[in-house]
């Protein structure tokens, strides 16, 4: 009895690592936003909204799922790790059970799907088992994505694009405009995310034999993509209001900079190896914070008008 007391916190912390919470904001971000774009277009459904969140978060954890033992079979994840501890690469799970919670994140997210495709359409269906393939194939699979440098087209395009138009068509109906612009700004905070990631981890990777985009551009190149990405993000957001038929409130998201200026300047000076994993967290919170105030801009505006 008092063992299994004591083995509990364990295991349960080890699921935990294994789920990495904070890089669940990369799901959230997408579905607040494109809930935003849903109320401009006066389509905005909450159950619906939830529903989709459930599938994100659910894809998220999957997703992280597979990464962590297909890394770890791959040889990716190995005792020279400068990341964050890895639960298979620990032993605290094996890769039987990290798995089989990939699988049961993955049926969760199916449930929710299933209800967004009974009053959405069967498009959800075909968006839904290609963002679980996806997933699984980033890392998994006989020809993983994630080693052959589409990382970053691949985070971009699912929870960036599909992410925030998805959200915006399962409680409108229709793919406005100002959905796909919406989703460029998101996928630029998003996929700096992984950026950070790959930054950190170039000469492991390599030595892995693991190419990512990081890896083919170098460390400079990376660095400089990085602060790409979050100049973009602020850049492209004016086109909501401008193209999208969006409010000038929009601009609200320049309320985030606090956020990325700590980070940015993190990249920028050239911090690196494990003296990333801080700056990691503080991507993930600009790209919370980013969806945020675009939402609230996108949804100010309207209730202004």
């Amino acid at each position: 009895m008092s063992g299994a007391a004591v083995a509990s916190p364990g295991k349960l912390n080890a699921w935990r690592m294994a789920s990495r919470p904070p890089t669940l904001t990369a799901a959230v971000a997408p579905v607040l936003v494109g809930s935003a774009v849903a109320f401009a277009e006066d389509g905005f459904h909450p159950v619906r909204a939830l529903a989709a969140l459930v599938v994100a978060l659910s894809l998220q954890v999957g997703a992280n799922f597979a990464n962590d033992v297909f890394d770890f079979k791959r040889g990716a994840d190995t005792g020279d790790r400068v990341g964050p501890p890895r639960a298979t690469q620990l032993g605290l799970l094996s890769s039987r059970e990290v798995m089989t919670g990939m699988w049961v994140a993955f049926a969760i997210a199916t449930l929710a799907g299933l209800y967004l495709a009974i009053v959405a359409g069967w498009i959800v269906v075909a968006v839904g088992v290609a963002s679980i393939v996806a997933a699984i194939i980033y890392t998994g699979g006989p020809w993983p994505i994630g080693y052959h440098a589409l990382g970053d087209l691949f985070t971009f395009t699912f929870f960036g694009m599909v992410a925030v138009v998805g959200t915006a068509f399962v409680q409108t109906g229709e793919f406005p405009l100002l959905a796909w612009i919406a989703a460029i700004p998101v996928g630029c905070t998003v996929t700096a995310i992984l950026v950070v990631n790959n930054l950190r981890d170039i000469d492991t990777d390599r030595a892995a034999g693991k190419t990512t985009l990081a890896v083919v551009m170098g460390d400079r190149g990376t660095r400089t993509w990085y602060l790409v990405l979050v100049a973009a993000a602020y850049a492209t957001v004016p086109l909501a209001d401008f193209a999208g038929g969006a409010s000038p409130l929009v601009l609200l998201a320049a309320l985030s900079l606090p956020w990325a200026a700590k980070p940015a300047r993190a990249v920028a000076s050239g911090v690196s190896g494990a003296a990333l994993n801080p700056v990691l967290k503080q991507t993930a919170q600009f790209h919370l914070f980013f969806g945020l105030f675009f939402t609230l801009g996108m949804v100010a505006g309207e209730h202004w008008a």
